[in-house]
């Protein structure tokens, strides 16, 4: 039997303990698996109340129940839904009795989604935003990842596809018709203009540079510097809690310490490096060498200096930063002025640097408040950004290519230009998941949880 054909279950809510958790099933078998248990398939659609008794008639839980009828379900098969009482034990003991039913298995990672992908409930850009839903820590990452769900970008990419495909017909219409006079050329003017506005349109989507896919991303922040000069603290005070060791010992940061937090709705990790010297010890020098690579990777640098010590450029350049607020790689450095409390500095210092006092909290307010603004124009505007993913942007400029190629072959041989026409075509039909997708679609579904 193909695994497809298999009845598949798994419990689709959080882990045990808990107040309810939710078993679903779906598959040809979910009919049965809900009669064996419940005694009876409720009416479709509507919460009923049973006791769920296992194949030997012992009672399990009492229990809701739910049904939903192929293909009028989540997933496009039967489903059955059993919402019972949290305990490890009642878990254990219905998913015992489910297992024992002839084919039926446990679920894998995201194979609800795939089979609800499968049958035509969702195409593949939706169901990468139903995965980032799932994974979204912040309200701006929700709100993206709800509007992909809902069809922002594949509803987009359906009409292109259907305008390409309309164009591609005239094209070869004049192609059929090349021997009567002025027939192709009446086919190829409508054409040759829609081709032009596809272009157009998808060019404006990609101009967009990649806002929306550094939200998902996040923006990383890296705390950076010499030892001892109040990284750790400046972390902590950040993160609201003790994450970082605190010591007046320089070399105690060893490894790279990490941490998430939700800046108005922007996804920020702020990321606590070892200081940066030269050491014989061998920890403490590829706790160095994280840190420097840390720091190069990151978007934003947070270099702490003591007071009102000077600069040192030597720590600063083995990280590729210059120093000016700039990096070869695209990154920004901030000079934050840690300890004002005991050397007298002010609150906050010219030419873009910071003075805190990370032990007291002075100036963290400010510090946030720039970083906020800083997320704010490294994410741009992506309330209105189609793309998502680098899948999905790579296979629009293989779309956006084809289009601008038909346009320069149109009048040289339209068999080419229709040529060029189906590729742009194919390429949506591969972001939308209708055509040639599986060797994505392992990659795309094992990273949703298990019951999803």
């Amino acid at each position: 039997m193909h695994p497809r054909d298999q009845t598949i279950f798994a419990l689709s809510s959080g882990r045990a303990p808990s107040a309810i958790a939710v078993v679903r099933v779906s598959g040809p078998q979910a009919s049965l698996v809900l009669t064996t248990l419940a005694g009876e398939l409720p009416p479709p659609r509507q919460a009923s109340r049973r006791l769920l008794r296992d194949g030997a008639g012992q009672p399990i839980d009492d229990a809701v129940v739910l049904w939903f009828a192929g293909p009028a379900s989540a997933t496009g098969e039967d489903v059955a839904e059993l919402h019972v009482h949290g305990g490890r034990a009642v878990l254990a003991a219905l998913l015992a009795a489910i297992s024992v039913i002839p084919n039926t298995r446990a679920a894998e990672p995201g194979e609800f989604t795939r089979r609800a992908f499968e049958n035509g409930k969702l195409d593949l850009t939706e169901a990468e935003g139903l995965d980032d839903l799932i994974h979204a820590d912040t309200d701006r990452q929700r709100r993206q990842a709800l509007r992909q769900l809902q069809g922002l970008l594949g509803n987009r990419a359906r009409d292109w596809r259907e305008r390409i495909i309309e164009a591609s017909a005239l094209i070869e219409a004049g192609i059929d018709f090349s021997d009567e006079g002025d027939v192709p050329a009446e086919l190829k003017a409508p054409a040759v203009k829609a081709i032009r506005a596809l272009h157009d349109e998808i060019a404006e989507v990609l101009a967009v540079q990649g806002q929306a896919e550094r939200l998902r991303d996040g923006l990383v922040v890296a705390i950076a510097g010499e030892p001892n000069v109040g990284k750790s603290t400046l972390i902590n005070q950040l993160a609201r809690r003790d994450v970082a060791i605190v010591s007046p010992h320089a070399g105690t940061t060893r490894d790279v310490i990490e941490v998430q937090l939700d800046l108005d709705g922007y996804p920020v990790t702020v990321i606590d490096t070892a200081g940066i010297r030269e050491t014989d010890d061998p920890v403490e020098r590829e706790g160095v060498r994280r840190a420097r690579a840390r720091a190069e990777d990151a978007d934003l640098v947070l270099w702490l200096v003591e007071g009102e010590r000077a600069i040192d450029p030597d720590a600063m350049r083995p990280l590729g930063k210059s120093g000016d607020g700039s990096s070869p790689s695209g990154g920004s450095v901030w000079i934050v002025r840690n300890k004002i409390d005991l050397s007298g500095g002010e609150d906050a210092e010219p030419h873009g640097e910071f003075g805190i006092s990370a032990s007291r909290g002075d100036g963290i307010p400010e510090l946030v408040q720039a970083l906020v603004k800083f997320a704010a124009g490294f994410f741009g505007t992506t309330e209105a950004a189609l793309v998502t993913r680098a899948r999905q942007r790579d296979l629009l400029r293989r779309t956006s290519d084809s289009l601008r190629r038909s346009l320069e072959l149109v009048e040289q041989g339209e068999e080419l230009a229709a040529e060029e026409l189906r590729a742009a075509a194919y390429a949506l039909g591969r972001m939308l998941g209708r055509v040639d997708v599986e060797d994505v679609l392992g990659a795309i579904f094992q990273k949703f949880c298990i019951g999803k």
